[in-house]
Order: structure tokens, then C-alpha cells, then sequence
């Protein structure tokens, strides 16, 4: 018989141990060292400290290419990479709705475990809570992320200077449009997957690569990548122009796009950055991020004067503003 989730399980008693054991404690004991405390005291290092706090309610919950498991930890781990941070350390607090089966709990973390495995990161720290049926939605997840940052290191869009080049690590708007067709509730299908993925390795390598040139970073999640040019923008006051040819969408996006009357540039990536650096390091960044994704590409550039606007040049020869949308396209992305 299937085990599932009670309020018991959320009472802070035996079942609520058992159920962190049995789940948690089992999928992140290489992190944890067989524990899983309210707190965990960490060795300190050079530098400076990046905090970063998210919270994961995706509907639903598993879809191609991750779940939500995953994406919280790919999440937080991106949040202090593209800060620039050197991952260390996450916690992780699961709110459970009751009849929750515990297997698909036990899958959530083992997709945890595994890619804080591959980020590097040791998961030291957690907190269950079981809310009553219909009271939620299966599983949401927070989590905090810890990093060590180096103090030489000042990233930030009010660097900006004009002639800056604009990159993206690859296609955009995939995370977004798996996840719209996951939910099954359009009348088609397409074969989306999710760029879900961690950005600590190519956050580095544009770093190594461009040193000071590196102006800023970000990853494009809720959105998508026209709403983390529009906030450069607007901190430093400049104009960014893209070039619509340039940027990268995959066909099965676009076409889905295409149909239902969505822009692929506010669509969630949930796998991919967006730097701005100097014209000088710009080829050498972009190798860095070809050498990861073969989609990776340099698609517009930094303009001086008054500005705080993000300009797309079409492929007819026009342009047309990018500004924020007053709301999402598709809400519960992440």
C-alpha cells in the first residue's frame, strides 16, 4: 500500500523523525553527515558572504527536463553564481500538503541531492511542515543558499558603459513553455525540455575569462531574458539594443509561441544567464560560453546617454521597446 503524508507527520514527533530520516536524511547524508538540523555552523573563508532566499510552488511539480526538486536547488545555486559567488552551502524547508506520497518526496530530494552533488554544495540545513488537505498544493520548497564572494570582485548594472556587448549563455524561453505544456491543458504537444540546469561552471568561466571586463550577470528565471535587460536599463539609465536575429530560440518555442500569442524574451529560463561585459573581453566570453552551449551568442549591445529602455531591432528593419509586463505570461513557473 502506497505510504502517504499525515498532519502527524508535521507534528514536530515520531513520525515527523521518521519521515526526515526515512525521506531526507537518506537522500542528503553525503551532505549532511547522517544529520539534518535547524542550523549548521559552516567554516568560514576569505572574502565576502552572498546570502540569496528563494521559494519553488511550479505547477506541476515534475515536467520535462526536472522538477521541482531540482529546480530549487539549480535556483538558489544560479541566484549567487551570477553574483559572482562561489556556492558553499543550502538549506532547504519543505511544506507538504497531506496525502503527499512519501515515494514522490523521496524523489523531490534525491533530485536535490543529486544536483547540490553536482554544484558542489552540501545541503546542511532543513525544516518540515504538513498543512492539511486542500490547504496546498502537493509540495512547496524554500530555500536559502550560501556563498563566498571575492572582495576584488564589484558586479552590478549601474557599471554599465556604452559599446558594452550583451550575451546570453543559449536559447531562451524553454523552462516556460515545457512547463505551459506540461500542464496539459492546451491542445497540443511539442517536444519542449526544460533548460533547468546549474550556471556555477559557466558563471566562473566567464569570469575567468573576462575578468574586470565582466560588468554584470544574471540569470533570466521569471520574466525571462527581456525583463533582466529592462532592470539593467533602468538602474543605469542606458540603452541596450537587441538584435532579433541574433537571439537564440529553438524552433518548437518560437512555434509555440507563435500559437498562443506569447513573446519568447519574457518567457522563464531556468538554465541560462545574461552578461554584459566589455567589448574588449566579449569574444573571449563568448567562447567560454560556446564551449557550454553551442547556442550561446552575442545578441545586442550598450548605447550612452539618457536611456533606461531596452530596444529590440526586428527582422523588417524596425524597432520596437521591451518593457517590463505588468504581470507574467504564465504564472507558478518556478
Amino acid at each position: 500500500m502506497e505510504k502517504l503524508v499525515t498532519l502527524a507527520h508535521g507534528s514536530g514527533g515520531r513520525l515527523t523523525a521518521e519521515l526526515v530520516r526515512e525521506v531526507f536524511v537518506e537522500c542528503f547524508d553525503d551532505e549532511a553527515g547522517r544529520r539534518l538540523d535547524d542550523a549548521a555552523v559552516l567554516a568560514g573563508g576569505g572574502g565576502r558572504v552572498a546570502l540569496t532566499t528563494d521559494a519553488f510552488v511550479v505547477k506541476p511539480r515534475f515536467f520535462p527536463g526536472g522538477d521541482i526538486g531540482k529546480l530549487s536547488v539549480c535556483g538558489t545555486v544560479n541566484d549567487l553564481a551570477v553574483c559572482g559567488a562561489q556556492p558553499v552551502a543550502l538549506t532547504a524547508a519543505f511544506v507538504i500538503e497531506e496525502g503527499v506520497a512519501v515515494e514522490e518526496l523521496r524523489t523531490i530530494a534525491g533530485s536535490m541531492a543529486r544536483c547540490a552533488r553536482a554544484a558542489g554544495v552540501r545541503l546542511v540545513a532543513g525544516d518540515t511542515k504538513v498543512v492539511e488537505r486542500g490547504s496546498g498544493d502537493g509540495v512547496y520548497l524554500c530555500t536559502a543558499g550560501y556563498g563566498l564572494v571575492a572582495d576584488a570582485l564589484q558586479l552590478g548594472p549601474e557599471t554599465l558603459a556604452a559599446g558594452d556587448v550583451v550575451l546570453v549563455s543559449g536559447d531562451v524561453g524553454r523552462h516556460e513553455a515545457a512547463v505551459l505544456l506540461a500542464r496539459g491543458e492546451i491542445g497540443f504537444a511539442a517536444d519542449i525540455e526544460s533548460d533547468c540546469g546549474l550556471l556555477h561552471e559557466t558563471a566562473q568561466a566567464v569570469l575567468a575569462v573576462g575578468g574586470a571586463g565582466v560588468r554584470c550577470m544574471r540569470d533570466a528565471t521569471r520574466g525571462g531574458l527581456a525583463t533582466v535587460l529592462a532592470e539593467f536599463a533602468e538602474t543605469r539609465g542606458a540603452t541596450i539594443t537587441l538584435r532579433a536575429a541574433d537571439i537564440p530560440v529553438q524552433p518548437a518555442v518560437r512555434a509555440v509561441c507563435d500559437l498562443l500569442g506569447l513573446d519568447p524574451l519574457y518567457l522563464a529560463c531556468e538554465g541560462r544567464l545574461v552578461a554584459v561585459v566589455a567589448p574588449d573581453v566579449a569574444a573571449d566570453v563568448l567562447a567560454a560560453l560556446v564551449a557550454r552551449e553551442a547556442s550561446a551568442a552575442v545578441i545586442g549591445q550598450v548605447s550612452g546617454g539618457d536611456g533606461g529602455r531596452v530596444l529590440l531591432e526586428t527582422g523588417v528593419g524596425g524597432r520596437r521597446v521591451l518593457d517590463r509586463l505588468a504581470g507574467g505570461q504564465l504564472p507558478r513557473i518556478c
